[in-house]
């Protein structure tokens, strides 16, 4: 009887992943249906939008040759590159910030005057004080990556529940020990949301960057690709660049679920 128990569970949690795992494709695969049956009616023209079987070959194509490899693993770097300083720079000057506030009155007018200029108006400064090579592509993922990593972590640091700042001041904890022991885990969350966003900007940076100036990286190969009227070349570029954002974030979700478990755990919620 143990045994057909066992079974049962497995059984059932089989079938809640498997319909999980269909829910995830179900709309993917409803959009490439109406993809495919709007090119193949002849409603819209191959040059405007291919058809998926041409999308397809053109990815075949550029896999073999290696072009697509070369341009997105350039653009992969340059983003790996940028994002990680702007996170240094996020997470690091929103803990100071956040602990000190006296450096957050100093310095808020001078990032509140900055944080609406989008990156991409940086761009013909970055290229006079960069070049048009990899300093100017990098200063521009890090303006687009630095202020949702900052602004998250700023936030996650100010929601400290005002509770335990009272408890830590009359139980007199030191406050190095109580900014590493609650402060800190506390804005985890935040932090790592931060994270997810700004390596969505970082993505969006480097495309920018690399439309504008450069003979490498994916955004060339798009912007070369629409000189050429190669349609299938520009999407596959578009549906490489979700790919692997999609596995870069599903990276940081993973992290952020650990996260939020370990958290509710520490706190017994």
């Amino acid at each position: 009887m143990e045994m057909v128990l066992k079974i049962a569970k497995v059984y059932k949690i089989g079938m809640v992943t498997g319909c999980q795992h269909w829910k995830r494709v179900l709309l993917p695969c409803i959009v490439l249906a109406v993809w495919h049956g709007i090119t193949a009616s002849g409603m819209v023209k191959p040059i405007l939008l291919p058809s998926p079987a041409q999308v397809f070959d053109a990815f075949v194509v550029m896999l073999a040759n290696g072009e697509l490899v070369t341009h997105l693993g350039t653009s992969m770097i340059r983003v790996l590159e940028g994002f990680i300083l702007a996170a240094l720079l996020g997470v690091g000057l929103g803990l100071i910030l956040g602990i000190f506030p006296l450096m957050f009155e100093l310095m808020d007018g001078l990032i509140q005057l900055l944080r609406p200029i989008p990156p991409i108006a940086w761009l013909p400064l970055s290229i006079l004080w960069f070049g048009i090579e990899e300093g100017s592509k990098i200063f521009i993922i890090i303006i687009g990556a630095f202020f949702p990593i900052f602004i998250n972590v700023l936030d996650g640091i100010r929601q400290t529940d005002r509770k335990f700042v009272e408890l830590s001041q009359v139980l007199e904890v030191p406050r190095r020990k109580f900014i590493a022991k609650v402060v800190i885990p506390g804005a985890l969350p935040f932090i790592i949301s931060g994270l997810r966003v700004g390596l969505g900007y970082a993505w969006m940076c480097v495309v920018a960057a690399e439309l504008s100036a450069g003979m490498t990286g994916i955004g060339y190969m798009l912007t070369d690709a629409r000189a050429l009227a190669q349609t299938d070349r520009v999407l596959v570029g578009m549906l490489a660049i979700g790919v692997i954002g999609k596995i870069m974030d599903s990276v940081l979700r993973a992290m952020e679920k650990r996260i939020i478990r370990w958290k509710e755990s520490f706190t017994g919620v």
